[in-house]
């Protein structure tokens, strides 16, 4: 008797395969996420190459070096979340929700680079031809240069790339990609595995640039096997309500750049329009003499922006009081919390909190913790920040203020955006060689930073 094909059972959230299926995933913990399918009959792409093509090891002081110039795409915001420029055959993945931004801005990279007399291709599997030029119609982005096709086939997507040759290659979306040796959906974990191993591999042996435009999963990870994002040396996230014109742009993971940098744009009629100064923009509708709202600085990459915090403490008829934050991370705004109310004596045992971060960036570091203190106790205590004052400060456990990184060109950032006073601390003002007009004042502890804002304004502690 024939025998009949092998299935496996993988999980569609991280790749996890199994002989049988199962209810709950043993890597992830997903519920009812295995679905049935059949390897490939020819194994893995790497499977089958012949021994004489594979690479042999090699010394690394023999490795011959080539100072390859960037291309850039023509969108300066862009070039410097990537680092500078494109590199020659990377693959880098963008990923974001719905409607967020992604095509209009691959669209828009692509023109740039087809002016500039780069031959580009835009591969999507998801609109048709005459889509995508009316949507080009509307960005304006219409070039003899710009090569446009509607394909999911991978293999004919491959061979299509080895004739035309392009400048930029860019898939819209890897999840539509389907590769006729596997037997599963568009979508699922082998094809999505499989075809960006394929175009990997193209990728660093054409030396094409290639972008991947990933859908995103309720919890705002990039659908499919987290493989996906060890293979990409680039991943970039779209951040940003859709609700709101401003989209963030932020690297998580770059092998030719910096992490830490991010890019801000503004959606209009016409596309993505670039922000050159994000902190005008972020602080431009800010009320002047309201509690609960404060300035400070936060190091996104090699530049600081400056961000208003804002805080609303209420009175609680709750059991437990509510800790609504958005744009800070809650544990953090909770742990500084409590030491408030131990060092400071300031109790919000019975308050819920809300905070937020105007303009709807994401700030993660310890950089801006008296900033978040700063807010609350302008809100809990309904006395204003002073007028042109910001605070910056890592606070610890003991209430101790700590010394934070790049504070020369956070303050050369704040003086220039019109702010004359910081409060910072003592470590840095000590340390401090910035000559401007703006009066620094340094605390060493969560007290001195609080009454130095609220209590006795005038009176300074350690000015540089």
């Amino acid at each position: 008797m024939k025998k009949s094909p092998k299935t496996i059972f993988a999980c569609q959230s991280c790749g996890y395969q199994s002989p049988k299926w199962m209810g709950r995933c043993p890597d992830c913990g997903q519920w009812d996420a295995f679905l049935e399918g059949r390897p490939p009959a020819g194994g893995s792409v790497i499977a089958g190459v012949p021994e004489g093509q594979r690479n042999r090891p090699v010394p690394i002081d023999a490795v011959e070096m080539t100072d390859a110039e960037r291309i850039e795409t023509g969108i300066p915001e862009f070039d410097r979340v990537l680092g500078g420029g494109l590199v020659t055959g990377s693959l880098v993945l963008i990923g974001g929700d719905p409607g967020i931004g992604k095509s209009t801005l691959m669209l828009q990279a692509l023109h740039r680079m087809a002016q500039a007399g780069h031959r580009v291709l835009y591969v999507s599997g998801e609109e048709s031809v005459r889509q995508i030029r009316l949507r080009s119609r509307r960005l304006n982005t219409g070039s003899p240069n710009l090569l446009v096709v509607s394909e999911v086939e991978l293999a004919a997507i491959i061979d299509m790339v080895a004739a035309e040759a392009p400048a930029a290659l860019v898939i819209d979306s890897i999840q539509t990609l389907y590769n006729s040796e596997l037997t599963s959906a568009p979508g699922s974990v082998s094809q999505v595995r499989e075809s960006a191993m394929r175009l990997m591999l193209m990728a660093k042996g054409s030396g094409i640039p290639t972008f991947l435009v990933g859908h995103v999963t309720k919890e705002g990870a990039i659908a499919g096997p987290r493989l996906l994002e060890h293979m990409v040396d680039t991943v970039l996230y779209f951040e940003g309500d859709k609700s709101h014109v401003f989209r963030i742009l932020r690297a998580v993971k770059n092998r030719f750049g910096s992490t830490n940098e991010i890019g801000v744009f503004e959606m209009k009629d016409g596309g993505l329009a670039e922000v050159p100064n994000p902190s005008a923009v972020f602080l431009s509708e800010r009320a002047a003499d309201s509690p609960g709202s404060i300035v400070t600085a936060s190091m996104e990459g090699s530049r600081p922006i400056l961000v208003e915090l804002q805080a609303l403490t209420s009175g609680s008829h709750l059991g437990t009081p509510r800790r609504t934050i958005l744009g800070l991370d809650a544990n953090r705004v909770a742990l500084l919390v409590a030491v408030m109310e131990r060092s400071v004596g300031i109790h919000l045992t019975g308050h819920d909190i809300f905070m937020n971060v105007a303009g709807g960036v994401k700030v993660e570091e310890p950089a801006v913790d008296l900033g978040i203190v700063a807010a609350i106790a302008s809100s809990f205590l309904d006395r204003p920040v002073p007028e042109g004052a910001v605070a910056l400060g890592e606070v610890g456990l003991t209430g101790e203020i700590r010394a934070i990184s790049h504070a020369d060109i956070r303050l050369s950032e704040i003086e220039k955006m019109g702010f004359t006073r910081c409060v910072l601390p003592a470590g840095n003002a000590r340390r401090m060689t910035h000559s401007g007009a703006i009066r620094v004042t340094g605390v060493r502890t969560l007290a001195e930073a609080v009454d130095a804002l609220f209590r006795n304004p005038a009176r300074p502690h350690a000015t540089s």
